[in-house]
């Protein structure tokens, strides 16, 4: 069975074996040395061909047709593993192999099956692609659950509100659940004020209702692993409403969710040895009449109070009930995904998503999954001196901190109150978004952490 896929595409592999044009990907030092096909040499010299990291030349055949390709990796292929991904974006279309390349065979196919990635759903001319055979020593089922995973969180980030409001998620959610034989229960609109007080109040205010989404998964006894996502569909920032310039990417506000949709894809595609469980709360915060409101209480699942200090800072808030109800089974591992502040953007930018956590062996196994996939994270400390600026004068905490430092911190410190039972536990604050062409993104949606997060969940079950 292939793996799910939210918007179907063409794989961005073949399996013609002979059928297919040869990829030569070199360095400066190959062309120096003359260590390539005689052929493909003698063109690259008379084109003047330096092999600059990510270059293509096009090679023709005596007949004047296209014979074959030489593709740039630069003097120091090992500065961008997943170069290949601009590869899968230069090629023109036809069906292609790499016939050498100093790179290893699983980076090789995953970095051009990353590149290849196309949002064209509003398109109404398809561009055609080529398509590259795997080599034959890589991983081809693995690498291709990968591209799932990233794709999944990818399209369901691209895609615009008016076509993923929460109901929209929720039909993705039922599918991904569906396809894997899942088990799966939502609770939504007044259904929630009672026992998921914070989500009822952050999304009550849309015409779409708000809920709860929940996803099992695996077998009883196996380690237990909880993926808790922020699925804010659309952020207007409540009647602190955003400036126009900040709405302009809000569909990405349920990057949270789309990670861990991503992730989970690949944990039962893998079919791991663990006990799985999926807990999403699906928002839109929007301006209504019954709007929450700056200065308002409310009482949260886990019995701690909330003064609202900022309508803009709802993504911690409905975070906060679904890992109250996560942490009630004592899991494992508990991780948790958000796009939750621009605190974090400014301290390491789009590319390096932080991750919170009081567990050093957890963090140090995160960062080694980090490093042997090239799935960049960072760590930022839980620095309990901080706790003073979430409380407030009238409730427990407060969901804004006033001063604006540190905004990060405060942010993991307040959901840190709302997990006391799990054995493990790391808060990921991702931003989900490429805002320029990578070598192994276009820009746009994107999946950050997840490929990380899978090598280490997969490797702590083997």
């Amino acid at each position: 069975m292939p793996p799910f896929q939210f918007i179907e595409r063409p794989t961005p592999f073949n399996s013609k074996g002979g059928q297919t044009l040869p990829i030569f990907a070199v360095t400066p030092a190959h062309i120096e040395t003359g260590t390539i096909d005689p052929i493909a040499l003698d063109w690259a010299k008379k084109a003047g061909y330096k092999a600059e990291s990510g270059s293509l030349l096009l090679i023709p055949t005596s007949e004047g047709h296209l014979g074959g390709a030489l593709f740039g990796l630069g003097t120091n292929p090992s500065e961008h593993p997943y170069i290949t991904g601009k590869l899968a974006r230069a090629l023109p279309a036809g069906d292609w192999h790499i016939e050498t390349a100093p790179l290893t065979a699983n980076r090789l196919a995953l970095g051009f099956g990353l590149g290849s990635y196309r949002f064209d759903r509003y398109k109404s001319e398809k561009q055609p692609a080529g398509t590259l055979m795997i080599p034959r020593d890589a991983d081809a089922a693995d690498i291709k659950r990968q591209l799932a995973g990233v794709f999944l969180a990818r399209d369901l980030i691209n895609t615009p509100t008016n076509d993923m409001g929460p109901n929209e998620l929720e039909a993705a959610f039922r599918g991904l659940a569906a396809h894997y034989k899942a088990e799966i229960s939502v609770i939504s609109g007044d259904d929630l004020r009672h026992n998921f007080p914070l989500v009822h109040t952050v999304g009550r205010a849309s015409a779409d209702a708000p809920r709860l989404m929940e996803l099992r998964w695996g077998k009883k006894g196996h380690r237990k692993i909880t993926l808790v996502g922020k699925g804010v569909c659309f952020d207007t920032g409540g009647l602190d409403i955003k400036p126009a310039s900040s709405m302009l990417l809000m569909k990405k506000d349920m990057g949270g969710a789309a990670n861990v949709m991503g992730l989970a894809l690949m944990i039962m595609d893998a079919k791991l040895k663990v006990d799985l469980r999926v807990v999403i709360p699906v928002v839109e915060n929007s301006i209504s009449s019954n709007a929450f409101r700056p200065g308002d209480i409310y009482k949260s699942r886990k019995g701690l109070t909330v003064q609202i200090d900022n309508t803009d800072a709802e993504g911690r808030l409905i975070l906060a009930d679904a890992l109250a109800y996560a942490d009630e089974e004592e899991p494992d591992l508990m991780i948790d995904m958000a796009t939750l502040t621009g605190a974090a953007r400014v301290a390491l930018g789009p590319d390096l998503p932080p991750f919170f956590t009081d567990d050093t062996d957890l963090a140090r196994d995160l960062m080694e999954s980090s490093i042997e996939t090239d799935d960049p994270l960072w760590r930022l400390p839980l620095y309990a001196g901080y706790e003073m600026d979430i409380r407030a004068k009238f409730a427990d905490i407060t969901n804004a901190p006033a001063g604006g430092m540190a905004g990060a911190i405060t942010a993991a410190l307040f959901l840190k109150r709302f997990v006391s039972h799990a054995k493990s536990w790391a808060h990921f604050d991702i931003y989900g978004w490429a805002p320029s062409e990578r070598p192994h993104s276009p820009g746009g949606g994107e999946a950050q952490a997840i490929r990380a997060l899978y090598h280490h969940i997969r490797e702590s079950v083997r």
